[in-house]
């Protein structure tokens, strides 16, 4: 008996618990058509925002470091630079890093400086491959499809066109400051060289003096190659007076040093930047033009307009129903 007792106590409750759903159901079913209109509000505001809210389109890029190719002139003059020093010359790798970290730079300065102004714009730029420095995607958003693909593509040229002038800027100051330490260099040497003939002339005309002091006027030698300049005297002041002679028609005393210099100041000199034969950056893909808007999603706003309606209308049915049901006391 006790047993039976607790089991229909048991399921007292999932009959009660029953019977309130299906009231709750009957409730709802009765309040259709508040329902209904909830829900045709909500779908009017929907579509009214769908009407006034500004559509929002992204394209993006996807951006790496260039090719050999589109930095050739600069890597090349690179090179000549370098000639007297080519271990410190700088790799094609280390050029299109060059390039490339000045205009990733470049370009995030640029989306901070948009984001900032009165009438903020979204260009973003972020890694492509989480990790990975390259390549990159740069992302613009604007109210039209093409509009974002055309002002996109604008932004990156003009600073792939900055950051070309910039690095051109500073490849014409190293032109500069080279040509200028090649022909000091040049001037150094010369002046040494004439340092050395003249020098070379006043041991001469010593020797000369000598000779004709202890009148010896034949060589006493015959291997004039192992004498020292203290001894130069014993060739004699006829042979020491034919060499002053023609001493000061004999070229300068030049090394191989001079004419490589000679050499690389000619190179240097006939440099010619090429400012628009060079890229700082490398399409992997093109701005594209984009499918699909952000926002506003119309099915999506619909959905939610429909959900949102239905669950206020439901609240204000079953408002109604407590209130009337309200009993006090």
């Amino acid at each position: 008996m006790v047993h039976t007792s607790s089991t229909a106590n048991n399921r007292q409750p999932d009959a009660n618990e029953q019977i309130d759903l299906l009231d709750l159901l009957l409730q709802l079913w009765r309040g259709k058509l508040t329902i209904a209109a909830c829900i045709v509000v909500a779908i009017l505001l929907a579509v009214a925002y769908l009407f006034v809210a500004k559509e929002k389109w992204t394209s993006e890029a996807i951006v790496t470091l260039p090719d050999s190719g589109q930095i050739a002139n600069y890597n090349n003059s690179m090179g000549i630079l370098y000639g007297q020093n080519p271990t410190n010359a700088p790799t094609v790798v280390d050029v299109q890093e060059r390039f490339f970290g000045r205009f990733n730079s470049a370009i995030s300065a640029l989306a901070d400086e948009l984001q900032n102004q009165p009438e903020k714009e979204s260009l973003k730029i972020e890694q492509t491959v989480k990790g990975q420095q390259v390549p990159l995607t740069i992302s613009y958003t604007a109210n039209g499809a093409e509009q974002a693909q055309k002002t996109l593509d604008k932004y990156i040229q003009q600073i792939n066109k900055q950051v070309v002038q910039e690095l051109d800027v500073d490849l014409q100051v190293n032109i500069d400051s080279k040509l200028e330490d090649l022909k000091a260099s040049l001037a150094t040497q010369i002046k040494v060289a004439q340092e050395q003939k003249d020098k070379r002339l006043a041991v001469l005309n010593q020797a000369l003096l000598v000779a004709q002091q202890a009148n010896i006027k034949d060589t006493l030698v015959q291997q004039a190659e192992t004498l020292s300049e203290d001894t130069l005297f014993v060739l004699g002041s006829d042979a020491l007076s034919s060499i002053i002679k023609n001493e000061g028609t004999r070229p300068l005393p030049l090394s191989d040093y001079y004419y490589q210099t000679r050499q690389s100041l000619l190179a240097v000199s006939a440099l010619k930047s090429k400012p628009d034969s060079l890229y700082s950056f490398r399409y992997v893909m093109k701005p594209s033009l984009p499918i699909y808007r952000d926002s506003p999603k119309r099915a999506l706003t619909l959905i939610l307009a429909v959900l949102i309606g239905g669950i206020i209308g439901s609240g204000v049915v079953l408002l109604r129903h407590a209130v009337r049901n309200h009993r006090p006391g």
